[in-house]
This record gives C-alpha cells, structure tokens and sequence, in this order.
C-alpha cells in the first residue's frame, strides 16, 4: 500500500526549544561539527488504493489544515513513498 509522508517543521524564525536542547547534548558530548538542530513532526499516511491528484490534494489540505499549526509551523515536504 502507498504511504503519504508529510513533514512538518517549525517556522524559521521561531525558538526551536527541542532542537536547542539536542544541540546542547550534542557539543556535551563531543560533537562539534553540527551548527544547529531543528527537530519537527513527520506523519504517516497509508493509502487504501492508488494515490492520484485527488488523494494528494486531499493529503496537502490535511496536511495544512488538521496535522500542522500554520501560526507556529509549515508543512515543508508532502511525498508518496511506495
């Protein structure tokens, strides 16, 4: 079955709490070659059937609409992975 893959991730200009937290571990532990670290939400979508424009289009207003919050969030990659 076709999986729909949405990423979504925090606006650019936003503190990114977690990803500063990770970045923080990481020089702790020795890593230095990381500038920065922003970590997002990833969804899952199994598709029942073919993906044409339709389920696509349906997945991209999901996708905007229920599985991100536009004030605080994009949605930067919709994708089908078979």
């Amino acid at each position: 079955m076709p999986t729909i893959v949405v990423d979504v991730m925090p606006k650019a200009e936003l503190l990114d709490p977690q990803g500063k937290a990770v970045a923080g571990a990481l020089t702790r532990l020795g890593v230095d070659r990381f500038s920065g670290v922003r970590i997002g939400k990833r969804f899952e979508l199994t598709v029942e059937g073919e993906v044409d424009d339709e389920v696509l289009a349906t997945a991209r207003r999901i996708a905007a609409e229920v599985l991100s919050n536009d004030v605080i969030e994009d949605v930067v990659g919709v994708e089908v992975v078979e």
